[in-house]
């Protein structure tokens, strides 16, 4: 037998090993600002209408209560990803943009929205 054989059960020495977990997934940290059933649509709205009023963003986005919509917005905010502009008027109006870091996520929405686009065909084709 050759020297440099390698048998069935012998170790294999530059094997990578992955330890996934919560603290350490880069992924879920993401996951944790995006996820959800609304954080992503109202990204995307402030998103193409911005700067977006309150009561805008209640409308355009069905079926959304205006508690949840209280809250989400102010999960994003606390995550840097919004910011909100109150104007001292009568009566008040506040306005939402998209931060600069915000603004970061606008190729991971785009490659979402492309990607969700295909699985919805393929899923229409099956």
């Amino acid at each position: 037998m050759k020297n440099n054989t390698k048998i069935d059960n012998q170790e294999v020495k530059n094997k990578k090993s992955f330890v996934f977990d919560e603290e350490s997934c880069p992924v879920t940290a993401t996951m944790q600002v995006l996820g959800g059933k609304w954080k992503p649509i109202l990204i995307n709205a402030i998103y193409l209408t911005a700067p977006a009023r309150f009561g805008e963003l209640k409308r355009s986005v069905k079926g959304i209560t205006q508690s949840m919509l209280t809250q989400q917005l102010r999960e994003l905010e606390d995550d840097g990803i919004i910011s909100r502009k109150i104007y001292a008027e009568i009566p008040p109006r506040v306005e939402y943009t998209l931060t600069e870091f915000g603004l970061t996520l606008s190729p991971i929405m785009l490659s979402m929205a492309k990607w969700g686009k295909e699985y919805r065909i393929n899923k229409q084709k099956a």
